[in-house]
């Protein structure tokens, strides 16, 4: 597995890059991740880093003028692995990692799965790295059709993806596969809501929203921090834990707006810890502005048994089905309003606490998501043995 990205950090793509690992290792393969030099190691998965670069410690997401040596660097080191590994095939994450895995491909004659996480134009600009008009648009546009068409086979984390890389990108249909993300169902399930609550310094009496993710406005963190000054007036007995980094500049934006007394702040959470936090919850919220890419917190929600509402959307109702409690996208009121209504209907959230727990067993567990994996690693080898005949 090629990884351009400071695995691992504790946040949605490394989530997923570390669940399919450990879920493809229980059923007998044997993964090596090659990754950057930044990020910890995790159990159950080798790992191999690149060279460190005293200079570089950024973990968030988001593009970087870095990137270009890191890739080399990654490239390099993939090459050097690979020749002592002997993979049977490569299985790259993000663009970046895709574009590495198309030279190896090349040089080792063994299929390429592009894992396929968001349009790299599409997070380019969520990000801010530049904009619609720039002539750099055009550019990533060519440079993102290019890496598409390079792999064997394609995988998508959501229904979505899979349409915009055939619809947008021309991709021919037999060649992507939506492979939705999924959650580990016995490291992601609830604990007692008292337990966590204590620890967190939270009274049982007061009502919990959740939320876990990065902080920036794709996220829709400003918008949050909006929906909370527009609660704040009307419950008193009302808080919000929000969990994730870079935070800094929100904890600002709270004080600032005056409503820091009902926000706790934890910063970053590990991985390993996540799920005994996000169980303090009443209920969690999603308000995810981007569309372009999955939305992975939504798994780890529905595992701790905790009901979500999020914005009404192809890929959230994916994940959440009938489960999910939906408003309209971006609509700040709406999503305030869902929250008091939610709340205030006891006998619906302990429904829903079922449902989405059995949701996520049924079907979101990686215990199914690998064998659809293995299928599809089954078929890139069966061609490439076919190509080599």
């Amino acid at each position: 597995m090629i990884a351009p990205t400071p695995y691992f950090s504790d946040r949605g793509c490394h989530v997923r890059i570390y669940e399919e690992a450990r879920a493809l290792t229980k059923l007998g393969h044997e993964v090596c991740i090659v990754t950057y030099h930044l990020g910890r190691d995790m159990s159950g998965v080798r790992v191999v880093r690149t060279a460190r670069m005293p200079w570089y410690n950024k973990l968030e997401a988001g593009p970087s003028w870095h990137k270009p040596y890191l890739d080399i660097l990654l490239l390099w080191k993939s090459l050097a692995e690979a020749r002592s590994f002997c993979p049977h095939l490569i299985h790259a994450h993000l663009h970046e990692g895709a574009l590495i895995g198309a030279v190896l491909k090349l040089m080792l004659r063994i299929p390429l799965l592009f894992d396929y996480q968001g349009s790299l134009t599409g997070e380019s600009l969520n990000h801010g790295f530049f904009h619609k008009r720039s002539p750099l648009t055009s550019l990533f546009k060519w440079i993102e059709r290019f890496i598409d068409h390079r792999a064997d086979a394609i995988i998508t984390s959501s229904n979505q993806g899979r349409q915009e890389l055939i619809d947008n990108w021309r991709m021919p249909p037999e060649r992507v596969t939506n492979l939705i993300d999924g959650v580990d169902t016995e490291v992601f399930h609830p604990y007692p809501q008292s337990e966590a609550r204590r620890e967190l310094g939270i009274s049982d009496n007061v009502k919990l929203v959740v939320y876990l993710g990065l902080f920036n406005s794709y996220q829709g963190v400003d918008l949050l921090l909006d929906v909370i000054s527009l609660l704040k007036s009307k419950s008193s007995d009302l808080r919000f834990l929000l969990m994730g980094f870079p935070d800094e500049e929100y904890r600002r934006k709270a004080a600032e707006m005056r409503i820091d007394d009902v926000i706790i702040f934890t910063g970053r959470v590990s991985y390993e810890r996540a799920a005994f936090f996000l169980s303090a919850g009443d209920l969690a919220v999603s308000p995810k502005l981007a569309q372009t890419e999955a939305n992975g917190k939504l798994f780890n929600y529905m595992a701790c048994g905790v009901p979500a509402v999020a914005f009404d959307s192809n890929i959230n109702r994916e994940i959440l089905g009938d489960a999910g409690i939906y408003v309209e996208h971006g609509n700040c009121a709406a999503l305030a309003e869902a929250i008091i209504a939610s709340l205030c209907d006891g006998e619906a959230m302990i429904s829903l606490s079922r449902e989405v727990r059995e949701r996520a067993i049924n079907m979101h567990s990686w215990n199914s998501r690998s064998r659809q994996l293995e299928s599809v690693y089954g078929k890139l080898l069966t061609m490439g043995h076919k190509t080599d005949s």
